[in-house]
């Protein structure tokens, strides 16, 4: 097998992305604290083709240096926009008929094999801190909790590889395959 060298592959332009139909979900960072976890975010975003990234509370926005270190420029095609907490975004995509969930280890939690997201609804996901997760209130105000099974030691995954695998999943199910999942 041949590695495909970046000149033949056919990616679209910034202003081609922000034309294109986007997956019907949006990643919601609640104080998420660290500016390449951000970027990160940014940038597994632009290859899921997200609608946006509502940018939470202490959570730095761009323009940033170290946010494009990660990004490499997905922070100039992924629409973004800044809410003073999480609660608030969660609301206003409430008000818009998204349906929302954080991404928690929770009491009743929907583990991520067993959640299917259902063409001709949009969806919003809420990603916590690094340190404290994402803030009860907004799990309070959230349609439900996803949860990835973790079968080690630890108990957590970074935030942008915990947004990674979500977005996986959403793309597998609303944009990769013919079916939902």
């Amino acid at each position: 097998m041949r590695k495909i060298r970046t000149v033949e592959m056919v990616r679209l332009s910034v202003d081609d992305f922000k034309k294109a139909d986007k997956m019907p979900l949006i990643v919601v960072l609640d104080d998420v604290r660290s500016m390449h976890n951000v970027g990160s975010v940014f940038r597994t975003g632009d290859a899921f083709r997200i609608e946006a990234v509502y940018i939470c509370g202490i959570s730095a926005v761009p323009p940033s240096a170290e946010i494009h270190k990660t990004a490499l420029g997905a922070e100039d095609s992924v629409r973004w926009v800044y809410f003073n907490n999480a609660c608030e975004a969660v609301g206003k995509l409430h008000e818009d008929g998204y349906e929302v969930y954080s991404v928690e280890q929770v009491e009743h939690s929907t583990k991520l094999q067993h959640f299917s997201p259902m063409k001709g609804k949009r969806y919003a996901v809420v990603m916590g801190n690094e340190v404290k997760g994402v803030h009860q209130e907004v799990v309070d105000m959230s349609d439900g909790c996803l949860e990835i099974p973790q079968l080690g030691t630890k108990h957590s995954m970074n935030v942008s590889v915990t947004a990674g695998i979500i977005m996986y999943k959403f793309a597998e199910c609303l944009m990769l395959t013919g079916d939902n999942c």
